[in-house]
């Protein structure tokens, strides 16, 4: 061998441990990088697993998840999807990634078909390089950004899917490893217990608000509460106890067949109240007749066939009973805006037991109004039963003697005196018994009796002082609805008259029924002018004239008018034929005298 080929072989044997080394040491800093992703990885797994178990509110927890797995992977775009009760649809959506503008032009978000569809039957973890390529694939909605590379991973709450993690647009525009999928596994299984405490903590907040909203309720209603006031309450706790955008109380008018708005809550709530549908057409109607609570994904169709205002947003629906059987008096309906959450089986329980608590609340209030009332009418029929056995007869007796007192006494002024001390006897007889027949009249604010004062109330204001009222006879039994409305129009034409021109310090009106309906209007005004024709007189007289009766004016002595306004009655008195304000000792005396 040559000194040359010598000296090439030694320096190739000095070269080639330099150039293992060099391997070997450019292996171990990659080992060493990989190393320190991993680590990174862990850490930033370990990050994310504490800041998803840090809040115990459901959306918090479900938001932070995904924001979460979308930076472990370095995803684009990121979605949780939860899985409703059946097991075959999405009930909510979270997602990160896409702007406010963009999830508006999408529009309703996706229930669970195509790729999603399929991670929901078969539950397990699935990557792709191009998600449009698979088989299963139902492609995108308009205006919804393209996406290729896709990772699913379900989440499971104690051996139950809750719902799927889905990842697609991997950074840099590569594909999803397996690394990748171990990482979003991972975050997913300790996912499911932050989600199964926020559940939990959820479920107990919410009956904690049934709780409070139902013993609200029932303090409410048995403390004397306005019922209306109380029904406005029980929409807004029905929207609180649902988490709910909108919630309504329906209460059924079986006589007239229609299902009417009482109270509403929530986003348009001003456009519901006071609606009337007909039964066979509302959607609370029909769970009224049913008893059957009814939850739909999506009520839009059937609320806006019920004659819904248009544009109301209506997305997931539930309506429940208010009440059971025969107490059954409507429903209430809870409703989310279209994408909104889809009410769950634990909702419509805890709905269906406070729409239970609400309705008897409701019937015990009406029992015990009922027997307040009852209490009241016996008191007032025994108040009448002691004036007119005792206090009129006694009079009655008074008034008599004085009567015979007259013929014997020798100087007129006696007479005179006595004959007005019978009138005053007289009057007071008249104004017991119309306290009596007033107290043996319903409480009712729609009686006519009632009507009167409210109305004679009411002009107080403008006259500048208070009317005094006296009502004699069977107002609320004699007179009947037509003759009643002519009534109370000329009583506040009366009073308009008196207040615009009278410029009266005091007034008076008396409403008394015999065989005839008499109103008389007395004031200390200036009086009418003579000649004066206006639309007022002219409108009482015509009033008047139509039922058969007159109206007439004259002046009061003093000074002021007195108007008289006359209709005929029929069949007036009550069952034992005798009439309010009847036969007075006077009325007896003449009756008994000899005629001439």
């Amino acid at each position: 061998m040559s000194e040359e080929s010598r000296s090439g072989a030694e320096h190739a044997r000095l070269v080639l441990p330099e150039l293992k080394l060099d391997d070997l040491l450019t292996e171990l800093q990659t080992r060493l990088e990989a190393a320190r992703s991993t680590r990174d990885r862990v850490h930033a797994l370990l990050e994310a697993v504490v800041t998803i178990g840090g809040d115990l509110e459901l959306a918090t927890v479900l938001r932070r998840l995904v924001e979460a797995a979308t930076t472990l992977v370095d995803a684009r775009y990121g979605a949780l999807g939860v899985v409703g009760d059946g097991g075959e649809h999405l009930i909510r959506f979270v997602t990160t990634g896409m702007s406010d503008e963009e999830i508006k032009a999408i529009g309703h978000w996706p229930r669970g078909e195509g790729i999603l569809g399929l991670l929901i039957r078969e539950p397990h973890s699935l990557r792709l390089a191009d998600l449009t390529e698979h088989p299963d694939s139902a492609g995108f909605p308009p205006n919804h950004p393209p996406m290729r590379s896709f990772l699913g991973v379900p989440i499971r709450v104690r051996d139950e899917v809750f719902g799927n993690l889905y990842l697609t647009e991997k950074a840099g525009g590569g594909e999803f490893d397996e690394e990748d999928e171990v990482v979003v596994t991972a975050l997913a299984t300790a996912a499911g217990v932050a989600i199964e405490n926020a559940r939990l903590y959820e479920e107990t907040r919410r009956r904690e608000r049934w709780l409070e909203a139902s013993a609200e309720i029932s303090t409410a209603l048995l403390s004397g509460t306005d019922p209306h006031e109380v029904i406005d309450l029980v929409a807004r706790r029905a929207r609180e106890i649902a988490d709910a955008r909108l919630s309504s109380v329906t209460l059924v008018d079986e006589a007239g067949g229609d299902a009417v708005l009482e109270a509403a809550d929530g986003v348009g709530a001003p456009r519901l109240r006071g609606m009337r549908i007909p039964m066979e057409r509302s959607v609370s109607g029909r769970v009224f007749a049913e008893g059957a609570p009814l939850r739909l994904a999506d009520g839009s169709a059937a609320v806006q066939g019920a004659g819904a205002p248009p544009g109301l947003p209506v997305g997931p629906l539930l309506v429940v009973p208010l009440g059971t059987g025969t107490s059954a008096r409507g429903a209430i309906t809870v409703i989310n805006p279209p994408g909104g959450a889809v009410f769950s089986e634990e909702t419509q329980r805890l709905l269906e037991a406070f729409a239970g608590q609400a309705a008897v609340a409701l019937e015990l209030a009406d029992r015990r109004r009922d027997t307040e009332r009852l209490v009241l009418l016996e008191d007032r029929d025994r108040i009448a039963k002691d004036l007119h056995d005792t206090v009129i007869q006694r009079l009655f007796a008074t008034a008599m003697g004085l009567m015979a007192a007259i013929k014997i006494a020798q100087r007129p002024e006696v007479a005179t005196r006595v004959q007005r001390a019978v009138d005053d006897l007289d009057d007071t007889i008249r104004q017991i018994r119309s306290t009596i027949f007033a107290l043996q009249a319903p409480p009712d604010e729609e009686s006519l009796r009632s009507r009167v004062r409210v109305l004679v109330d009411a002009a107080a204001e403008r006259l500048g002082f208070a009317p005094s009222v006296r009502l004699a006879g069977l107002l609320d039994t004699a007179v009947d609805d037509r003759i009643g409305e002519q009534l109370l129009a000329v009583v506040r034409e009366a009073l308009s008259n008196v207040a615009r021109h009278a410029r009266a310090t005091e007034a008076s009106v008396r409403i008394e029924v015999g065989d005839d309906l008499t109103l008389r209007v007395e004031d200390d005004g200036a009086g009418i002018p003579e000649g004066a024709a206006g639309g007022g007189l002219r409108d009482m007289r015509e009033r008047a004239e139509n039922l058969g009766g007159s109206l007439s004016t004259r002046a009061r002595p003093g000074g002021g008018t007195i108007l008289v306004w006359r209709v005929p009655l029929k069949d007036v008195g009550d069952e034992s034929g005798e009439k309010e304000g009847g036969e007075t000792p006077s009325d007896q005396a003449r009756s008994s005298m000899p005629r001439m």
